[in-house]
C-alpha cells in the first residue's frame, strides 16, 4: 500500500444473516425482467430515448440526462421495453425491460486514448452515471474537471460481502489506467490491508490501506482522511465494481452488467452470493430463500442506507446487496421501546443489550420511539470519523444557512456519511434525508 489510514470512530453492527466469508455459497440467476429506476441516480434528470414495445440490445440507451445529453442510462439486457411506469406529474419511476435471453449486446469502438473520447464513451455506455462527484453526491457532468478520483474497494456496511473478492485484477488495473486519463490528479484506491488486488506500477494511482470499523468503506470518509474537498474543487468517486466495469468495457467494447449480490439478513434461510444482472427483478431471486414469517422488510442494499422495496420490486443501484429483516409491525413488546429485553440491540448503556453488543442480533425495522427535538449530546461525533461537527452542520442545513453550511463542511459529505449517526440518534431524525435535501438546496441556489 502507498498510504495507510486508520479509522477510529465508527461502529460495526453485528447482525444475524451474513454470508460465510470463507466458503460463500453461490447461485446463478438470469432475470426475465429488469427495471431502470432514474431516482437511483441523483442529479440525473431523465428524458426517454425509447418507447414501449421497442426492441433493445444490452448497452442501448434508454434514458438521457436532460441537462447533459451525452450522459445515458443503458439497458442491462437485450429484449423488449415492456412498460414505462410513471408517477405523479408524469414522473418516470421505472422502465421495465423484458429479457429475450439472447444476450445481444451493443458493440462500442473503444480504441482510443484521448481523454475527451474516453469521457464520451463512459457517458454513452451508462457507466458514467454509476459515478458520483463531491460536492453534492450527484452524477457529474461529462465535461467536469476533477481534482482527483477516489475509488472505494471496501464495503464495510452491515452484512456486506467482500466486494473486492469478486473483482478481476486485470479489469481493475485497466480501469485505473483509463481513469488517470480524465484527471490531472491522482486516482486513490481504498483497500483493506489484506486485499489481493495489485495496482503497482501504474502512474498516478495511489493505493490506500484502510483499517477500522464502519464507515471506513465510505468513500467520503476515505477522502476526508486522505485529501479533503475544498470549495470550488470537484472529485470523482466510484466503487471498485464500477472501476472493474470500466476496465472490462475498454477491453471488450461491450458494457458489463453482471454483478454479484449478497443475499443477507435474519429472514434469509441460507445467506449466499447471487450472480445476476444489474436491475434484476427480485421475486424470482427471493423465491424459496426466505423464512415463513409473514411480515418482512426487503431492502435493496444494507440496513443503514438501502432502499425499501416490495417483493415484486427490482434490484436498485449500487446493485450489490439484498437484506431481509423482520418488519416488526406485528410485535408487541412488554414496555414497548423501553423494554429491557436482552434481544434489544442498543448503543445506549440504559439497555442491557448494550453490554452484549459484540454478539449477533436480529433487529427488526421499527424505529422504537418518536421524533423529538435534536439534543446537543455529542452522540453523533462518536461514530462520525470526519473533521466536521455533524450536529452544527445539520442545524445549518435545517435553517438553510448557506454560509454556515459551507464553513461546516457541506461540500465534503453525502447522505450515506450520516447513516450511522442516524442509527445512534436518540432524536429519531431522518439525518440522511436532511443532508440530501440540504445538498439539493445548495446546488440549486449556487447554480
Amino acid at each position: 500500500m502507498d498510504k495507510s489510514i486508520k479509522i477510529k470512530k465508527g461502529l460495526d453492527l453485528r447482525l444475524v444473516g451474513g454470508v460465510d466469508a470463507d466458503k460463500p455459497e453461490r447461485r446463478r440467476f438470469s432475470p426475465k425482467r429488469c427495471a431502470i429506476v432514474p431516482d437511483d441516480f441523483r442529479g440525473f434528470i431523465p428524458k426517454l430515448e425509447i418507447k414501449e414495445g421497442d426492441l433493445v440490445k444490452a448497452g442501448d440507451p434508454i434514458l438521457r440526462d436532460k441537462n447533459h445529453e451525452a450522459v445515458k442510462l443503458t439497458s442491462p439486457v437485450s429484449g423488449k421495453v415492456e412498460s414505462i411506469v410513471r408517477g405523479a406529474r408524469r414522473k418516470i419511476e421505472r422502465i421495465v425491460i423484458e429479457s429475450d435471453g439472447k444476450g445481444d449486446a451493443r458493440k462500442f469502438d473503444v480504441k482510443t486514448s484521448d481523454p475527451e473520447s474516453i469521457r464520451a464513451l463512459l457517458a454513452a455506455s451508462g457507466i458514467w452515471a454509476k459515478m458520483r462527484q463531491r460536492p453534492y453526491d450527484i452524477v457529474p457532468a461529462d465535461n467536469a474537471t476533477f481534482r482527483d478520483i477516489f475509488v472505494s474497494g471496501i464495503d464495510s456496511a452491515p452484512l456486506a460481502a467482500d466486494i473486492a473478492a469478486n473483482i478481476d485484477n486485470e479489469d481493475a488495473r485497466q480501469g485505473a489506467k483509463i481513469l488517470t486519463k480524465i484527471t490531472d490528479g491522482c486516482v486513490y484506491i481504498g483497500l483493506r490491508e489484506n486485499s489481493s488486488l495489485d495496482f503497482s506500477g501504474i502512474n498516478r494511482v495511489v493505493t490506500v490501506g484502510v483499517t477500522g470499523p464502519h464507515p471506513a468503506g465510505n468513500v467520503g470518509v476515505q477522502i476526508a482522511n486522505v485529501k479533503p474537498v475544498n470549495k470550488d474543487e470537484i472529485v470523482l468517486t466510484l466503487d471498485i465494481t464500477a472501476l472493474a466495469q470500466i476496465g472490462k468495457f475498454f477491453s471488450t467494447g461491450e458494457v458489463p452488467y453482471s454483478t454479484v449480490v449478497a443475499l443477507t439478513g435474519s429472514e434469509v434461510k441460507n445467506p449466499k452470493l447471487i450472480e445476476t444482472v444489474e436491475c434484476a427483478e427480485l421475486s424470482p431471486i427471493l423465491e424459496g430463500e426466505l423464512s415463513d414469517t409473514a411480515h418482512k422488510r426487503i431492502i435493496s442494499g444494507n440496513v443503514l442506507t438501502g432502499t425499501k422495496v416490495e417483493a415484486d420490486g427490482y434490484l436498485r443501484f449500487p446493485y450489490r446487496q439484498i437484506t431481509v429483516i423482520p418488519e416488526g409491525d406485528d410485535v408487541a413488546d412488554f414496555l414497548g421501546w423501553a423494554s429491557l429485553s436482552l434481544k434489544k440491540m442498543s448503543v445506549n448503556r440504559s439497555f442491557p443489550g448494550h453490554f452484549l453488543f459484540k454478539k449477533r442480533f436480529a433487529p427488526d425495522a421499527r424505529i422504537l420511539g418518536g421524533k423529538r427535538a435534536m439534543i446537543m449530546s455529542g452522540e453523533y461525533e462518536r461514530v462520525f470519523p470526519m473533521d466536521i461537527l455533524p450536529e452544527y452542520l445539520l442545524k445549518a442545513i435545517i435553517s438553510r444557512n448557506i454560509e454556515q453550511m459551507e464553513q461546516l463542511g457541506i461540500y465534503e459529505v453525502a447522505p450515506e456519511d450520516f447513516a450511522l449517526a442516524e442509527y445512534v440518534d436518540s432524536s429519531k431524525l431522518e439525518l440522511q434525508k436532511i443532508v440530501e435535501e440540504g445538498l439539493e438546496y445548495l446546488r440549486k441556489e449556487l447554480d
